[in-house]
Protein backbone atom coordinates (compact mmCIF):
# COMPACT_ATOMS: atom_id res chain seq x y z
CA UNK A 1 0.00 0.00 0.00
CA UNK A 2 2.91 2.35 -0.15
CA UNK A 3 2.59 2.68 3.54
CA UNK A 4 3.96 0.12 6.75
CA UNK A 5 2.30 1.25 10.49
CA UNK A 6 4.75 -0.10 13.54
CA UNK A 7 2.66 -2.91 14.13
CA UNK A 8 -1.28 -4.74 13.35
CA UNK A 9 -3.00 -6.76 15.50
CA UNK A 10 -6.71 -8.10 15.94
CA UNK A 11 -7.81 -9.54 19.21
CA UNK A 12 -10.68 -12.50 19.35
CA UNK A 13 -12.20 -10.78 15.79
CA UNK A 14 -13.35 -8.30 17.85
CA UNK A 15 -10.47 -5.19 18.37
CA UNK A 16 -7.82 -4.49 15.89
CA UNK A 17 -5.52 -2.05 17.42
CA UNK A 18 -2.86 -0.31 15.92
CA UNK A 19 0.61 0.82 17.38
CA UNK A 20 3.16 3.49 16.35
CA UNK A 21 6.50 4.22 18.18
CA UNK A 22 7.84 7.65 17.88
CA UNK A 23 10.48 9.54 19.51
CA UNK A 24 9.50 12.88 17.68
CA UNK A 25 5.98 13.73 17.62
CA UNK A 26 3.36 13.88 14.09
CA UNK A 27 0.52 16.25 13.98
CA UNK A 28 -0.61 13.88 10.99
CA UNK A 29 -1.09 10.46 13.18
CA UNK A 30 -4.53 10.59 12.92
CA UNK A 31 -4.79 10.83 9.25
CA UNK A 32 -1.95 8.31 8.71
CA UNK A 33 -3.95 5.81 11.19
CA UNK A 34 -6.81 6.58 9.28
CA UNK A 35 -4.71 5.14 6.17
CA UNK A 36 -3.61 2.31 7.81
CA UNK A 37 -7.02 1.02 9.46
CA UNK A 38 -9.04 1.47 5.68
CA UNK A 39 -6.23 -0.47 4.20
CA UNK A 40 -6.56 -3.22 7.09
CA UNK A 41 -10.04 -3.21 6.65
CA UNK A 42 -10.06 -3.56 2.90
CA UNK A 43 -7.73 -6.71 3.77
CA UNK A 44 -9.96 -8.26 5.87
CA UNK A 45 -13.05 -8.01 4.10
CA UNK A 46 -13.48 -9.32 0.28
CA UNK A 47 -14.51 -6.38 -2.46
CA UNK A 48 -17.89 -7.86 -3.58
CA UNK A 49 -19.06 -8.22 -0.03
CA UNK A 50 -19.05 -4.52 0.58
CA UNK A 51 -21.43 -4.04 -2.12
CA UNK A 52 -23.74 -7.23 -0.23
CA UNK A 53 -26.77 -6.91 1.86
CA UNK A 54 -25.48 -8.45 4.85
CA UNK A 55 -23.81 -5.98 7.34
CA UNK A 56 -20.75 -6.35 7.77
CA UNK A 57 -19.12 -6.34 10.88
CA UNK A 58 -15.92 -4.90 11.64
CA UNK A 59 -13.28 -5.10 14.73
CA UNK A 60 -13.16 -1.70 16.93
CA UNK A 61 -10.20 -0.13 16.17
CA UNK A 62 -7.89 1.53 18.58
CA UNK A 63 -5.24 3.70 18.28
CA UNK A 64 -1.98 4.29 20.14
CA UNK A 65 1.34 6.26 19.77
CA UNK A 66 3.69 5.52 21.93
CA UNK A 67 6.46 8.09 22.46
CA UNK A 68 9.62 8.46 24.15
CA UNK A 69 11.30 11.84 22.59
CA UNK A 70 13.15 14.04 23.98
CA UNK A 71 10.59 17.14 24.03
CA UNK A 72 8.63 17.35 27.09
CA UNK A 73 4.99 15.83 26.85
CA UNK A 74 2.20 14.73 29.00
CA UNK A 75 2.10 11.49 30.19
CA UNK A 76 -1.30 10.73 28.20
CA UNK A 77 -2.93 13.33 25.39
CA UNK A 78 -5.76 12.46 23.02
CA UNK A 79 -5.25 13.58 19.35
CA UNK A 80 -8.41 13.88 16.92
CA UNK A 81 -8.53 13.69 13.32
CA UNK A 82 -11.41 16.20 13.62
CA UNK A 83 -8.16 18.77 14.64
CA UNK A 84 -7.25 18.81 11.01
CA UNK A 85 -10.52 19.87 9.37
CA UNK A 86 -10.87 22.86 7.83
CA UNK A 87 -13.97 25.26 9.38
CA UNK A 88 -16.88 24.96 7.82
CA UNK A 89 -17.86 28.21 8.81
CA UNK A 90 -15.52 29.82 7.07
CA UNK A 91 -18.13 28.20 3.54
CA UNK A 92 -20.80 29.94 5.54
CA UNK A 93 -22.09 26.47 7.42
CA UNK A 94 -22.72 25.83 10.47
CA UNK A 95 -20.32 24.23 12.23
CA UNK A 96 -21.83 20.50 13.66
CA UNK A 97 -21.59 19.35 17.39
CA UNK A 98 -20.17 16.02 16.55
CA UNK A 99 -17.82 15.82 12.74
CA UNK A 100 -19.10 13.21 10.53
CA UNK A 101 -15.58 11.92 11.06
CA UNK A 102 -13.24 11.18 13.80
CA UNK A 103 -10.75 9.31 15.07
CA UNK A 104 -8.89 9.39 18.41
CA UNK A 105 -5.61 8.56 19.23
CA UNK A 106 -4.53 7.89 22.32
CA UNK A 107 -0.25 9.11 22.84
CA UNK A 108 1.79 7.53 25.90
CA UNK A 109 4.59 9.36 27.05
CA UNK A 110 7.17 5.94 27.90
CA UNK A 111 9.97 8.07 28.89
CA UNK A 112 11.51 6.69 31.88
CA UNK A 113 9.55 7.79 34.87
CA UNK A 114 6.40 8.50 33.07
CA UNK A 115 3.17 6.54 32.95
CA UNK A 116 3.90 4.72 36.41
CA UNK A 117 1.09 2.35 35.95
CA UNK A 118 1.72 1.12 32.66
CA UNK A 119 5.30 0.46 32.99
CA UNK A 120 4.30 -1.79 36.11
CA UNK A 121 2.23 -4.24 34.69
CA UNK A 122 4.77 -4.40 31.55
CA UNK A 123 8.27 -5.26 32.52
CA UNK A 124 9.76 -5.08 28.73
CA UNK A 125 8.55 -1.92 28.42
CA UNK A 126 10.10 -0.62 31.43
CA UNK A 127 12.92 -2.39 30.71
CA UNK A 128 13.17 -0.62 27.25
CA UNK A 129 12.21 3.09 28.78
CA UNK A 130 15.17 2.28 31.21
CA UNK A 131 17.66 1.19 28.54
CA UNK A 132 16.87 4.18 26.55
CA UNK A 133 17.18 7.10 29.12
CA UNK A 134 20.92 4.99 29.97
CA UNK A 135 21.50 5.47 26.51
CA UNK A 136 20.82 9.03 25.86
CA UNK A 137 22.95 9.90 29.67
CA UNK A 138 25.79 8.23 28.55
CA UNK A 139 25.77 9.41 25.05
CA UNK A 140 28.84 11.38 24.24
CA UNK A 141 28.44 14.94 22.73
CA UNK A 142 27.97 16.27 19.14
CA UNK A 143 30.85 15.65 17.45
CA UNK A 144 31.52 12.55 18.65
CA UNK A 145 33.42 9.62 16.72
CA UNK A 146 31.78 6.53 15.47
CA UNK A 147 33.91 4.58 18.09
CA UNK A 148 32.68 6.69 21.03
CA UNK A 149 29.28 6.89 20.18
CA UNK A 150 29.59 3.10 19.74
CA UNK A 151 31.79 2.60 23.32
CA UNK A 152 28.97 5.06 25.34
CA UNK A 153 26.14 2.44 23.78
CA UNK A 154 27.89 -0.70 24.76
CA UNK A 155 28.45 0.68 28.35
CA UNK A 156 24.76 1.42 28.40
CA UNK A 157 23.82 -2.36 27.38
CA UNK A 158 26.41 -3.42 30.04
CA UNK A 159 24.57 -1.40 32.79
CA UNK A 160 21.30 -2.88 31.78
CA UNK A 161 22.23 -6.45 31.90
CA UNK A 162 24.18 -5.94 34.92
CA UNK A 163 21.14 -4.72 36.71
CA UNK A 164 18.60 -6.99 35.55
CA UNK A 165 16.86 -4.50 32.44
CA UNK A 166 16.06 -6.44 29.47
CA UNK A 167 18.74 -9.07 30.22
CA UNK A 168 17.36 -11.83 27.86
CA UNK A 169 17.30 -9.74 24.93
CA UNK A 170 20.14 -7.94 25.34
CA UNK A 171 22.34 -10.74 25.41
CA UNK A 172 21.39 -11.95 22.30
CA UNK A 173 21.09 -8.57 20.25
CA UNK A 174 23.62 -6.74 21.53
CA UNK A 175 25.44 -5.97 18.73
CA UNK A 176 21.80 -5.26 16.29
CA UNK A 177 20.85 -2.98 19.32
CA UNK A 178 24.14 -0.70 19.29
CA UNK A 179 23.77 -0.99 15.53
CA UNK A 180 20.30 0.84 15.64
CA UNK A 181 21.36 3.01 18.02
CA UNK A 182 23.99 4.48 16.77
CA UNK A 183 22.36 4.71 12.84
CA UNK A 184 19.33 6.97 14.84
CA UNK A 185 21.55 9.37 16.99
CA UNK A 186 23.38 9.83 13.34
CA UNK A 187 20.26 10.12 11.61
CA UNK A 188 19.19 12.51 14.29
CA UNK A 189 22.00 14.86 13.38
CA UNK A 190 21.89 14.37 9.85
CA UNK A 191 18.12 15.23 9.46
CA UNK A 192 18.68 18.46 10.92
CA UNK A 193 21.74 19.82 9.33
CA UNK A 194 19.56 18.70 5.89
CA UNK A 195 16.39 20.35 7.22
CA UNK A 196 18.11 23.94 8.10
CA UNK A 197 19.22 23.31 4.98
CA UNK A 198 16.21 23.36 3.36
CA UNK A 199 14.97 26.24 5.37
CA UNK A 200 18.06 28.29 4.26
CA UNK A 201 16.87 28.05 1.02
CA UNK A 202 13.54 29.40 1.12
CA UNK A 203 11.70 25.95 1.66
CA UNK A 204 10.12 26.90 4.83
CA UNK A 205 8.34 29.74 3.02
CA UNK A 206 6.43 27.11 1.37
CA UNK A 207 7.40 26.85 -2.10
CA UNK A 208 6.04 23.62 -3.14
CA UNK A 209 8.54 22.63 -6.05
CA UNK A 210 11.63 23.47 -3.65
CA UNK A 211 10.30 21.58 -0.60
CA UNK A 212 9.81 18.66 -3.28
CA UNK A 213 13.83 18.77 -4.41
CA UNK A 214 14.45 19.36 -0.71
CA UNK A 215 13.18 16.54 0.31
CA UNK A 216 14.43 14.33 -2.11
CA UNK A 217 17.78 15.15 -1.23
CA UNK A 218 16.93 14.20 2.45
CA UNK A 219 16.17 10.88 0.92
CA UNK A 220 18.89 10.52 -1.48
CA UNK A 221 20.88 11.33 1.52
CA UNK A 222 19.66 8.31 3.38
CA UNK A 223 19.38 6.24 0.22
CA UNK A 224 23.60 7.03 0.23
CA UNK A 225 23.83 5.99 3.83
CA UNK A 226 22.77 2.68 3.35
CA UNK A 227 19.34 2.66 5.20
CA UNK A 228 16.46 0.71 4.60
CA UNK A 229 14.25 2.15 2.11
CA UNK A 230 11.08 1.31 4.74
CA UNK A 231 12.85 3.50 7.40
CA UNK A 232 13.64 6.22 5.05
CA UNK A 233 10.04 6.06 3.92
CA UNK A 234 8.86 6.89 7.84
CA UNK A 235 11.54 9.64 8.19
CA UNK A 236 10.50 11.24 4.90
CA UNK A 237 6.88 10.78 5.76
CA UNK A 238 6.74 9.42 1.67
CA UNK A 239 5.31 6.16 0.50
CA UNK A 240 7.53 3.61 -0.09
CA UNK A 241 7.03 3.10 -3.82
CA UNK A 242 8.15 6.73 -4.22
CA UNK A 243 11.64 6.14 -1.86
CA UNK A 244 11.85 2.82 -4.26
CA UNK A 245 11.68 4.86 -7.44
CA UNK A 246 13.98 7.67 -5.93
CA UNK A 247 16.29 4.30 -4.94
CA UNK A 248 16.26 3.18 -8.73
CA UNK A 249 17.18 6.75 -10.07
CA UNK A 250 20.08 6.92 -7.48
CA UNK A 251 21.09 3.73 -8.66
CA UNK A 252 21.99 4.36 -12.29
Amino acid sequence: MGMVNDISFVIGGKLVVLVEHQSTINPNMALRFLMYLAEIYKRMNDAKAVHAGKALRLPKPEFIVLYNGVEPYPDEQIVRLSEAFEKAEELGLPEKDHPALELEVRVLNINEGRNAAIAERCRELAGYSAFVAKARELRPPDGSTMEEQEASMKAAVRFCVEFGILTEFLKKYAGEVVGMQITDWNLEDAKAVWREEAREEGIAQGRAAEREQANERFVRNLLAEGIPIETIARLAELPVEQVRALSVRNAH
